[in-house]
C-alpha cells in the first residue's frame, strides 16, 4: 500500500472506549502522515500523551486545536487559559515533532500531491446565526432560550482577548496572511477543527449549536486558497460532502453514545471511518453514516 495522508478528529480519549480506539491507530505504510483535527482530550497531559504515541508511529503528525483542548478545568494541573494555553500546547507539540498552525506549512508529496497542507486555528465568532436572528446577541438569546448552549461559554476563555469573537478575528487575520504566502501553483488541504463553511452545520438536530461552529469569514477560503480537500471535525458527524467542487471531510470519532448506535444502525464498523483517507482520494464511494438532519454534538 502506498503512503497516504490520513485524518482523524474528536478522539475524546477520556472515554475508555475511545482511548482504546486511539491506541489502535497505526499506519498502513511507514510513510503515512496523520492529521489530528482537534479535541484529543481536555487535559494537557492527556493530549500530549496521545500525540506522542501517534508521532512515534506515523511519519508526520499535524495537529490543530479543538475547543476541548482549550477548556480550562480546575482539575487540570495546567491552569493556563486562552491563548497562553494554546501556545503551551504548541510548544509541547514542537517537542514531539508534531506540526501545528504556528509552524511552516508542510507539502505532501505522496500520491495525490504535491499539495500544501495548511493547519489552521480559527475559532468561531457566533456568525453562524439561527434562522430568524440577525446578530450574535439575538442568536445567543435564541440558543439560551432553546437550552442549546456550548460548554465553551463556561470553560473556553479568550484571554488576553476581550472576547472569543476578538480572538477569532485575530486568528482569521493571522491565517489569511500566512495563506497568502504559500506557493500559488500548489493546491491545498485546509485543516481546521471547526467547519469552514455553513453547509456542514445544516444537518444539526439543534441548529442553534451552529453558533459555536465557525465563522462566515472563511466562507470562500476553499475556493480562494485552491483547496482540493478541507478537513474538519467538531460536529461528530463523520461524512464527506462537496461544495463548489471541493471535497470536505469530517474526520470525527465523537462520543461512544454517538458512534456505537451508528455502528449498529449502518453496519459500518467505526474502524472503517477511523482514520479517514484524505489523499490520494479513495476510488469509489466513501463510508458515510450521517443522513440529513442527523444529530451533531460537540459538548
Amino acid at each position: 500500500m502506498p503512503a497516504r495522508l490520513l485524518a482523524v478528529s474528536d478522539l475524546h480519549v477520556r472515554y475508555p472506549e475511545n482511548r482504546a480506539l486511539a491506541e489502535d491507530l497505526h499506519p498502513g505504510d511507514p510513510g503515512d502522515w496523520l492529521i489530528v483535527a482537534g479535541d484529543v482530550a481536555e487535559q494537557v497531559e492527556d493530549t500530549v500523551a496521545v500525540l506522542a504515541m501517534l508521532a512515534d508511529r506515523f511519519a508526520q503528525v499535524i495537529w490543530v486545536p479543538g475547543n476541548h483542548e482549550l477548556w480550562t478545568r480546575t482539575k487540570d494541573p495546567v491552569g493556563l487559559r486562552g491563548e497562553h494555553r494554546y501556545l503551551h500546547l504548541v510548544q509541547r507539540c514542537r517537542e514531539l515533532g508534531v506540526l501545528t498552525p504556528e509552524d511552516p506549512f508542510p507539502v505532501w508529496r505522496g500520491d495525490g500531491g504535491p499539495v500544501t497542507i495548511a493547519p489552521l486555528f480559527l475559532l468561531y465568532d457566533y456568525s453562524f446565526l439561527p434562522e430568524g436572528t440577525t446578530n450574535a446577541a439575538d442568536g445567543l438569546a435564541a440558543a439560551y432560550k432553546a437550552g442549546v448552549v456550548c460548554t465553551d461559554e463556561h470553560l473556553l476563555y479568550p484571554d488576553p482577548y476581550p472576547s472569543r469573537e476578538a480572538w477569532c478575528a485575530a486568528r482569521v487575520g493571522y491565517s489569511e496572511a500566512r495563506l497568502a504566502e504559500i506557493d500559488p501553483e500548489l493546491p491545498t488541504v485546509l485543516v481546521n477543527h471547526w467547519p469552514m463553511t455553513r453547509l456542514a452545520t445544516r444537518v444539526l438536530r439543534y441548529p442553534e449549536f451552529a453558533l459555536w461552529c465557525g465563522t462566515t469569514a472563511t466562507a470562500d477560503w476553499h475556493v480562494r486558497y485552491r483547496a482540493s480537500t478541507v478537513v474538519y471535525g467538531h460536529l461528530h458527524i463523520p461524512r464527506v460532502i462537496h461544495e463548489d467542487g471541493v471535497r470536505f471531510v469530517e474526520a470525527s470519532l465523537g462520543y461512544p453514545r454517538e458512534w456505537k448506535p451508528r455502528e449498529e444502525r449502518y453496519a459500518i464498523p467505526v474502524t472503517d471511518l477511523l482514520p479517514r483517507q484524505v489523499l490520494p482520494v479513495p476510488d469509489g464511494p466513501e463510508p458515510y453514516v450521517a443522513p440529513a438532519r442527523s444529530a451533531g454534538s460537540a459538548g
